[in-house]
C-alpha cells in the first residue's frame, strides 16, 4: 500500500521538503510537489528530489496547446514519474501533450477534472468527472484527478487501467480546511482510487510517521476485504 500512497509537500522550501522526504521516503511510495513549493524552489529541487524518489508534478497545465506541450517536454526532462495537466483545456490540449509525454515512457499523464474544493452538487460534479476522464482517456492520457466520490464512477466509465488520484483525504478530527469532497483512506481504496494524496493531515502532525502508518493501516484493512 506504500506505493499507492503520495506526500504532498506542501511546504515552503527545499530544506523542509528535503527533510520529509528523507524522513517518510522509506514508508511512503511517492511524493507530490505543487505549485507553492515548485515557484519557490524549481526544477533544482525536483531534480534532487526524483533521485531518491517517485515524484508527481502537480502543475495544472491549462494553456494553449503547443505551450502545454513544450511545458510536458520540460517536466519529463527533470524525471518525474507522473505529471498532469487540466482537463478543461480542451482536446486539442490533451492529445498534445499525450504526445509530448508519450517521449517519456517511465512518465504518467493524467488530467485534473474538477477541483475537490468546489463544492458542486454530487450528480453535477460525477457528470462532469466523468466527462473529462472519457475526454482524457480518448485523447491518450493514462488517468485523472477526481475526489474519491468520482472514483467509482470513473473506474466503471473508463476501465481498471485507467489511473484515477484522490487528494481531499482527511480522517478522525482532522480540519478539512479548504476541501470540499473528501474522504478518509477506507473509502478512498473501496471506491477504487488507485492512489491517495494526503498533505496537511501528515505534515501537520505532531509525529508524521504515526500519521502515515494510521493511513497504511487503514488502506490495508480496506483492501483485505474490498
Amino acid at each position: 500500500m506504500k506505493n499507492r500512497l503520495m506526500i504532498a509537500l506542501d511546504v515552503e522550501n527545499a530544506q523542509l521538503a528535503l527533510d520529509v522526504s528523507q524522513n517518510l521516503s522509506s514508508h511512503v511510495g511517492w511524493f507530490k510537489v505543487g505549485l507553492r513549493l515548485f515557484v519557490a524552489e524549481g526544477p533544482v529541487l525536483i531534480k534532487k528530489l526524483s533521485e531518491q524518489n517517485k515524484i508527481f508534478l502537480d502543475l495544472k497545465f491549462h494553456d494553449i496547446p503547443n505551450t502545454v506541450a513544450q511545458a510536458v517536454q520540460s517536466a519529463g526532462g527533470l524525471g518525474v514519474q507522473m505529471l498532469n495537466v487540466h482537463a478543461a483545456g480542451g482536446p486539442d490540449m490533451l492529445k498534445r501533450a499525450a504526445d509530448a509525454a508519450s517521449m517519456f515512457p517511465d512518465m504518467k499523464l493524467i488530467a485534473v477534472t474538477v477541483l475537490t474544493s468546489e463544492a458542486l452538487p454530487e450528480d453535477l460534479a460525477e457528470e462532469l468527472v466523468v466527462t473529462r476522464a472519457l475526454l482524457s482517456k480518448e485523447c491518450g492520457l493514462d488517468g485523472v484527478v477526481c475526489s474519491v466520490q468520482e472514483a467509482k464512477a470513473v473506474k466503471h466509465a473508463c476501465g481498471h487501467d485507467f489511473i484515477t488520484v484522490t487528494p481531499g483525504i482527511r480522517w478522525g478530527e482532522q480540519d478539512v480546511q479548504d476541501q470540499k469532497r473528501i474522504a478518509d483512506p477506507t473509502t478512498a481504496i473501496t471506491s477504487g482510487a488507485d492512489f491517495l494524496v494526503v498533505g496537511r493531515p501528515i505534515l501537520g502532525a505532531k509525529n508524521p510517521l504515526d500519521a502515515v502508518n494510521e493511513a497504511l493501516e487503514m488502506m490495508h484493512k480496506a483492501a483485505s476485504i474490498k
